[in-house]
Parts: structure tokens; sequence; C-alpha cells
């Protein structure tokens, strides 16, 4: 399979280099200090040797591909999106590795949210996606180094819903590669899954510098993530995206990872722009869509706008 990276970060650094070395044609679009340490010394993965990766600041430079692995943040994606499409050959097709509500996850309009003016669903159509979960973490203490932290789960379905060859092929590559990846025919269930349990954590961490520990810990902080949580899952019922398990059950969960940062705070400590688009207005964005009240949702909204506005981290 000929694979590109977009965002060859911690994840896609990740992917890349094992895809690599499971003998893939691997390439990456990248820039800058990342761009020079892939060209230098190839994917960097752990302790495991360097593999070769084609990398290059323009999609012409690198042609097209079968798969294209797009793993940049929310805040970056339009940026990136006109590149995304030119790196796709005529039955290629893009598997999303992102954090929050993505720009196909809806019929009808796009979200405003995520999609002002539905230009990533005309330069990505939902034909051409496949969405994925990663339930891993990894960090890249400089460019072109990756190092694993916890997990290696990552789900692939169709945008659209439902199992085919391509999701399939694609998820057995992954497993090849040493993850445990797995096709799912209702791959929006399991992004809205994912994003039920960072609504709350990235947010309030980002408002107040506190490790997840300190978020479940904190009676009142506690029963507003209950609350919030409450509301993504009523959401989610009137999108198809049913969430069965219960808020106190996922916090207990988080509670077992220890005192760690989240990646909105990450984000935030370094001065980087916040994903709180994807992650908190989409859900209020849906919520007004389908008529359910989020007062919740929407406090910590207005909160977590206004102080990553006042840092430079979210746009007027």
């Amino acid at each position: 399979m000929r694979v590109c990276v977009v965002g060859a970060g911690a994840v896609g650094g990740l992917v890349g280099g094992r895809l690599a070395a499971a003998g893939h044609d691997t390439a990456a679009l990248a820039r800058g200090a990342t761009l020079e340490a892939l060209r230098t010394h190839g994917w960097r993965v752990g302790d495991e040797p360097a593999q070769p990766v084609r990398a290059a600041d323009d999609p012409a430079a690198l042609g097209p591909h079968d798969l294209v692995v797009l793993a940049v943040k929310a805040t970056a994606l339009p940026d990136v999106a006109q590149a995304t499409a030119d790196l796709l050959a005529p039955d290629g097709v893009v598997l999303t590795a992102m954090n929050g509500v993505p720009w196909w996850f809806l019929d009808g309009d796009p979200l405003t949210s995520v999609d002002p003016g539905g230009r990533l669903r005309a330069l990505l159509p939902r034909e051409q996606v496949l969405g994925g979960v990663v339930h891993l973490s990894a960090r890249s203490p400089e460019p072109g180094v990756v190092r694993p932290v916890a997990g290696d789960r990552l789900v692939v379905g169709e945008a659209a819903g439902g199992r085919s060859a391509r999701a399939g092929a694609v998820a057995r590559a992954l497993a090849g590669a040493g993850f445990t990846a797995h096709e799912s025919a209702d791959v929006r269930s399991e992004v809205w899954y994912k994003l039920w349990g960072n609504l709350t954590f990235n947010p309030i961490s980002m408002l107040t510098g506190a490790t997840a520990d300190q978020v479940i810990d904190d009676p009142q902080v506690h029963a507003l993530c209950v609350q919030v949580m409450v509301e993504a899952a009523r959401v989610g019922d009137l999108v198809g995206c049913p969430v069965t398990e219960d808020p106190e059950a996922r916090m207990d969960v988080a509670r077992q990872l220890g005192a760690f940062k989240t990646s909105m705070l990450v984000d935030a400590e370094a001065g980087r722009p916040v994903e709180l688009d994807a992650l908190v207005t989409a859900v209020h964005e849906i919520g007004l869509r389908v008529g359910v009240p989020t007062p919740a949702t929407d406090g910590l909204l207005g909160l977590t706008r206004l102080a990553a506005r006042n840092r430079g981290l979210h746009p007027w």
C-alpha cells in the first residue's frame, strides 16, 4: 500500500513509522524542522530501527497515494485540506486520525463549528473518507522522533457507515504493523464515544490548569462533568450514536490513568491553538440542530472560549 501521512507528529509519526517497518511505501507531507528530520533520519519510533520515508512540503513532489493518514489537529485542517486532496490517487482514501467531531460526521448542512461554508466537505467528500478513532498515546520530544506512551488500539470504518473492502484492508494493514486495529461498521458511534470522554476533561483542564485526577476529585467539578456527559449522551441518541455507559464508569476509567495532562492543556501551555470547536462547540451546535438543550455544555463552552480568546488560542 502506498501511504502518505499528513501531520507527522506523535500519532502520525507512529503510524507512518510502523507501516514503513511493515513494508509499506510511506511518505510524509511536512515542513520546517520535521521535514528536515525526516529527510535526514527517516521515521524514528522509540528504540525501533529507523525506517525510510519520502518527505516533502509539496504534494506534487510526492505523487498519488492509496491511503492518506490525516493526523493533524482540527485547528490545522483548513490549511492542509487542499494538499490532502491533492495527495489522493483516483481511488484513494483518507483516514482521519483526529480528535473531536469531524467534518464528515453528519448528513445535511455542514457544521459551522468544524466546516464553515462546507469547504472541507467539498474537498474531501464522505465517499473518500474512512473514519479513524485513536485509542493510544505517544509523544514527540523533538521533530521527527516519536515515543509511544500507552495503548495501541485503532478503529477504522467507513464514514458513511457499513463495512467495505477498503476499510477492511486498511484495518488489516494497521494490524500487520503492530496495532490492535479493527474495522467498525459504525465508526460514527466510536467517534462520539471518544468525544464523550474528552468533552469535559479537555476544556476544564485548559481553564484551570488541573490534571485529570484533580478534575475528577473536586466534587463540584465532578458534578459538572456528569451533567455535561448526560447532555452529550442525549444528543448522541438523536444522531444515531447512543452511549450506553454510565458517566461515573467513564470517570473511573480516567481515574486509573492518574495525573495526566489533557491534550488541550498541553497545547494551551505551549501557546498553540486549542481544539475547542471540534470538541465542544460542535456538541453545542448539534444539540441546537436536534433540539436538545445543553446548558451545562454551553456554559463550559462560553467560559473556555473566552479564556482561550484572551490568551490568543482561539479566533475571535
